[in-house]
This record gives structure tokens, C-alpha cells and sequence, in this order.
């Protein structure tokens, strides 16, 4: 979002540079859904009459319920501060409804990360198998691997540059298969009698067995909850103005390729997807290299997605501290090293397991049904807060559960054919998010608050004594309170006992992640002058955290207006700085063996420590300068042991 405009007129703006970006990063993973929708229907079946029409038609409506209607007319009015996605959605509804709509955030973002595993995987293989047209024999894998390979190593240096071509190519890509879509219908016109429901109608309780295509029937609509996770990037109107021309191609492709089904009734699809059957001999290496790339670009609108939404989640503490880096020029671009091999990882492990894409689309459908069923969940609640007529609240999340139950119900039949895979990964990352948010309310739970005004009179005495060498002119501690009045036992102690720490000013700092996504404000409380002072900085969730840097800013202004004096130290007249040396102490918690607990808080303390150490450190994840950094190391006894007595012989 363009730091300029406030959200309100931003996605108010409809601009072609706006358009252009939209359909280059909003669109990429629906928009290659052609590729093997009708591919997984019709894979091992012999083609008829009904289930390609039934088909054509239970996509025309399905892109009408979920992506237009659920999607693009009423969940991208749900911005949050001009933000999208599953996490901003539930920050913008807890407020209202409490923070257990914390559970289906944390499960709808679990298996939308489980989407990103799968989603490069598919498009990418369903592309390249197109070579099988050209050599029935060819092994993709190697080929598919290499592109993966290719792309997520890529990621650390940046798409600004090649993000420039996203859309352009985007936008032949859709046009390409719009038009291939019309030359297919020209051998069979009629084929738009499907837009009848009638003929899903048909499929669905008159063909045996045609209630479960409804599984492969549901990747149609694959990539629209990434379209309103993009919605900051883009703007609400250009979305939705681009949609438009999307969808026009989108259901000329589909036409086109059951026109070609309805030709070949009574044959197999074979080891090709219908859409590979329509594209003229003449054009067949251009369409290969087009469609490849146009999953490449799919796939990179969702890898940059997963930072996105990780990034979130580690703002509203429901994820591991990573290392967030900033590649490129772009705002809002972000690179995530643990998450992009993580993810690498799981790309290829699918690729190396499932082989083909016809075999990945038992995982890929669960983990979009599930994802989905969690943002209607989230959005019942935006529509009750918006004082949404309780009729229409019923009606409209009433419809969309009753069509995502059914696209669940039939893609669990195709638990054992892979669909384990998306359960176990999504189950996987969403205890991870249980356990880190569950570990860190435990310990939060036991920090212990003490009034800062009872030990004022013993910091103002140890500021000036000068029998205690000096530890730095300004001492400065992280801290998790929220209010001046009150601060954390370790840090008192951390300065009065064992070696006292002698400072000519305390400072305690508080750093607030607001649910807007770029705030940069911060306040100050004068505890007492020259001596103790609370700072917060109150950041917006996409914001950078460099407090080493934003909290020099804030001194050398205190000083400049004279709320800070330091023209008394002694050691100033050697220093180039006007503010002193400054000295950050973190204090950071370990799991005491002093504890007596039950298997199941056992298992989530120690869960969470272990989590802990593999997440970023504190100092880096706040942007400290290790030059100024002090770490102290602090117990945590949940429940302590009860030792029997010593006894004296």
C-alpha cells in the first residue's frame, strides 16, 4: 500500500499500473487452475456426456459463490487499517468477540501454509507434464525439482526487478488461454447450456459417485483467500475490476476444454490435461513455456504470501521469532531464510513422493477447504460486527458453509490417496502456533510486576555513587510492561542485586505491535528527570522493529529539548556523542529443572523452549546492535518441586 495514501483512498483508486499489478500477483495461483482442474475430474475415468457438463457447470458456480461473491464482493470490505488476510481479519474482529476466534485464525493460517507446501509443487509439475504430449516417456520430476529449486533460491536477493514482468506476463497468460478457449468452442458452441446449475445438478445425484468430484471440482477456486491476503499490495477496486476480465478468461478456458470432452466422450483424458488437448500443434512449445511460466509466477505470489502471513503471525505472537529481512525496494516485500527452506523442504518433498501432479490433488484440495471453512467462520463474526441484518448474516455464511462442508466431505475420501499429508502438516503448525502462544502466556502469566516508585529512591542513590564503577551512561531494558508505573522483578534485580549496575540513566523500553500495519509512534514518561525514564514505541505489524535506532533517535530529541540533561557526566568531554554510551540488557527466561508439572504442561513448556532456541534471538529480533547488548539469564519454575527435608547426620 502506498505510504502516502490513507487505506480508504487507496482501495478506493483504480489505476492501470494498480490493475496491472493485481493481476500479476493476486491472481497467479487461481489463474493456472486450468492447467488441472479437468485434468484431476477425469483422471483414470472415461469421459461422458454428463460429468462434462456437470463439471463445466459446478466450476461456473463455484467461482461465482466463493471467489466472486464470498471473496471479491464481501470479504475484501473487511480491511484491516487497508490490510488483508486470515491473521488481519481476526485482529480486526477479536476487539468485539474475544481472542478464542484465536483458534480458527491460528488453523486457517496453518493450512494456508500447508497450501504454500503444495501449491509450487502442482502448478509447476502440471505445467511441465505438458512435455509428456511431445515424449509419453519423459521423467518431470528432475525438471520440476530444478525449477523449484531455482525459485526459492532466488528469493533472498528480491522480485522487485522481475516483479515488473509478473503482470505483463500475467496478462497474456489469461488472455492466451481465453483465446484458446474460444477457438476449442467453435467445434461445439453449445457447450454453454452448462451455465444451467441443472447439469451440476445432474452430476451430483444422478452420475455414481458424482458427489465426490466435487473434491477435484474445488481446485477451480485455489488462490482466493490469497487474493484477499494481497489486498494491502493491490487495492480492493483494482481486485475487483481485474477480476473481472480473470473470470471471462477463466470460464472461456474451461468451455473450450469441455468442448474438447464433450468430442471425445466415451475415451480416456490419458496422461495429458484437456487443456494441453486444446492448444494447437502450431503454438505447442510456446504454450509450454508460457504456462511455466505463468505457474513460476503463482507460485511466488504464494511463497511471498507465507513471509507475509508468517510475518503476522509473529506480530500478534501465535509464531516463532524468525529473522524478517527487507530484499527489496518494494514496501511491504519481505524475505523469511527459516520459512523459505522451510518451505523449499516441503516442496520438494512432495515433489519426490507424489511424483505427478494428478497424484498431489487429494493434498492440495483439504488444505484450501480448510483454509476456507476458517475465514467463513471469521467472517460470520465481521458480519455480526458490522451490524449486519441477522437474516442475511444466516443466509450468506450459511451458503458458504453448506458448499465448503460438501468440498470437505468429498476431498476426506481422498484421506488415504495423500490427503494425510496436508492434515499432518496443517496439524503440525498449528500446535506449533498453540504451543508458542500457550508457553508464552504460561510465562508471561509468572512474571511478577513490581511498583518502579519503591525502588526510585535506591536507583537515584546508585546513580550517584561513585564507590560502584560505572556499568554505562545509559542502561537500558527491554520490557514487556505496558505502563511506567509498574516494571519486572529481573530487571530490578538484574540492577540492584549481585553486582549492582551503576547508570547515570535508567531507561525501560516497551515496544507495542499495533493491528495497523504501519504505525512508527512512540511516548515517553519522565519517571524521574535524568534518571529514570519509560519509553514506548507503538509499531505497526509490518514495521521492522530497529529499536537501537529509534531509541537513539529518541534521546538525542529528549536532549536537544532539554527533557534529558547529561551535560554533567563527567566522561563527556572524550565523547563524540552528546548522548553517552547506551547498553541494552535482555533478559531472557530458561526452563528451570526445578519443576513439577503435569505430562501435558510438561510437554508444552519444554515444546516451547525448544521453539524458543531455534527462533531468533531477542536482541536481533528487536534490531540491536551486538555492540550494545548485555544477555541475562533468568529461571522459570511453573510448578516448583516439593523436596523432602535434608535430614543432618
Amino acid at each position: 500500500m502506498s505510504s502516502s495514501l490513507s487505506p480508504a483512498v487507496f482501495h478506493k483508486k483504480i489505476t492501470a499500473a494498480g490493475i496491472l499489478i493485481a493481476t500479476g500477483i493476486v491472481f497467479g495461483d487461481i489463474g493456472t487452475s486450468p492447467l488441472y482442474t479437468l485434468n484431476a475430474v477425469f483422471h483414470d475415468r472415461i469421459i461422458t456426456k454428463d460429468i462434462a457438463l456437470g463439471a463445466f457447470s459446478a466450476i461456473f458456480w463455484t467461482l461465482f459463490f466463493q471467489t466472486t461473491l464470498k471473496y471479491v464482493i464481501i470479504t475484501l470490505q473487511a480491511d484491516n487499517k487497508g490490510e488483508g488476510g486470515i491473521f488481519s481479519l481476526y485482529a480486526l474482529i477479536r476487539r468485539f468477540w474475544g481472542k478464542w476466534l484465536l483458534i480458527p485464525a491460528m488453523a486457517g493460517g496453518a493450512f494456508l501454509m500447508a497450501d504454500g507446501i503444495i501449491t509450487p509443487p502442482i502448478s509447476v509439475a502440471s505445467a511441465i507434464e505438458g512435455l509428456q504430449k511431445i515424449n509419453p516417456h519423459i521423467n518431470t520430476e528432475p525438471i520440476v525439482i530444478a525449477i523449484l529449486i531455482g525459485l526459492f533460491a532466488f528469493q533472498q536477493f528480491g522480485t522487485d526487478k522481475i516483479g515488473k514482468v509478473f503482470g505483463p506476463v500475467m496478462v497474456v497468460w489469461f488472455t492466451f488461454i481465453g483465446v484458446l478457449g474460444v477457438m476449442a468452442l467453435s467445434h461445439e458452441p453449445g457447450v454453454f447450456k452448462a451455465l444451467n446449475p441443472y447439469y451440476a445438478y445432474v452430476m451430483l445425484k444422478e452420475v455414481p459417485g458424482g458427489f465426490w468430484l466435487l473434491g477435484s471440482i474445488f481446485l477451480c477456486t485455489t488462490g482466493a483467500e490469497a487474493l484477499y491476503s494481497d489486498m494491502g499490495h493491490c487495492g480492493r477496486n483494482n481486485i475487483r475490476i481485474s477480476w473481472i476480465y480473470i473470470k471471462i478468461m477463466l470460464i472461456l478456458s474451461y468451455a473450450g476444454q469441455t468442448a474438447w470432452l464433450l468430442q471425445h466422450v466415451g475415451q480416456e483424458v490419458g496422461n495429458v490435461s484437456p487443456f494441453y488437448h486444446i492448444v494447437p500443434d502450431a503454438i505447442y512449445l510456446p504454450s509450454l513455456v508460457i504456462a511455466t511460466m505463468a505457474t513460476i509466477i503463482a507460485s511466488q505470489a504464494l511463497i511471498s504470501g507465507c513471509f507475509t502471513l508468517v510475518n503476522e503471525a509473529i506480530r500478534l505472537d501465535i509464531w516463532p521469532r524468525h529473522r524478517v529481512l527487507f530484499p527489496g525496494h518494494i514496501k511491504g516485500q519481505i524475505y523469511i531464510p527459516f520459512v523459505n527452506w522451510l518451505l523449499m523442504a516441503g516442496c520438494l518433498g512432495m515433489v519426490v513422493y507424489f511424483k505427478e501432479s494428478t497424484k498431489m490433488e487429494a493434498a492440495f484440495g483439504l488444505s484450501v477447504t480448510l483454509t476456507m471453512l476458517m475465514s467463513t467462520v471469521l467472517i460470520n463474526f465481521y458480519l455480526h460486527a458490522k451490524r449486519v441484518p441477522m437474516i442475511w448474516v444466516v443466509l450468506v455464511t450459511g451458503l458458504f458453509l453448506l458448499i465448503e462442508m460438501s468440498f470437505l466431505t468429498a476431498n476426506l475420501q481422498k484421506v488415504k490417496e495423500g490427503g494425510w499429508i496436508t492434515l499432518l502438516i496443517g496439524a503440525a503448525l498449528f500446535l506449533i502456533m498453540y504451543v508458542w502462544r500457550k508457553g508464552r502466556s504460561i510465562t508471561n502469566g509468572l512474571k511478577k510486576m513490581v511498583p518502579i516508585e519503591n525502588y526510585i529512591p535506591l536507583l537515584k542513590e546508585l546513580s550517584i555513587d561513585e564507590k560502584i564503577p560505572k556499568y554505562a551512561t545509559n542502561l537500558v531494558y527491554l520490557t514487556s510492561s505496558g505502563t511506567p508505573r509498574k516494571i519486572e522483578k529481573t530487571a530490578i534485580d538484574s540492577i540492584l542485586s549481585k553486582s549492582p549496575k551503576r547508570a547515570d540513566i535508567y531507561w525501560f523500553v516497551h515496544v507495542n505491535v499495533l493491528d495497523e500495519p504501519y504505525a512508527m509512534r512512540y511516548h515517553v514518561d519522565t519517571i524521574v528527570k535524568d534518571d529514570v525514564y519509560f519509553v514506548e514505541f507503538n509499531l505497526g505489524f509490518r514495521i521492522e522493529p530497529r529499536i537501537d535506532y529509534y531509541f537513539q533517535q529518541v534521546v538525542n530529541e529528549l536532549v536537544k529539548t532539554g527533557e534529558v540533561d547529561v551535560s554533567n557526566r563527567c566522561e563527556q568531554h572524550y565523547q563524540e556523542t552528546k548522548i553517552g554510551d547506551l547498553r541494552f540488557l535482555v533478559m531472557e527466561s530458561f526452563l528451570s529443572f526445578e519443576n513439577a508439572m503435569s505430562f501435558w504442561k510438561n510437554f508444552v513448556m519444554k515444546s516451547y523452549f525448544n521453539l524458543k532456541y531455534l527462533s531468533v534471538k531477542e536482541s536481533i529480533n528487536f534490531g540491536l546492535d551486538p555492540s550494545n547488548v548485555t544477555i541475562e539469564k533468568y529461571p522459570v519454575v511453573v510448578s516448583a518441586v516439593q523436596h523432602p527435608p535434608l535430614v543432618r547426620q
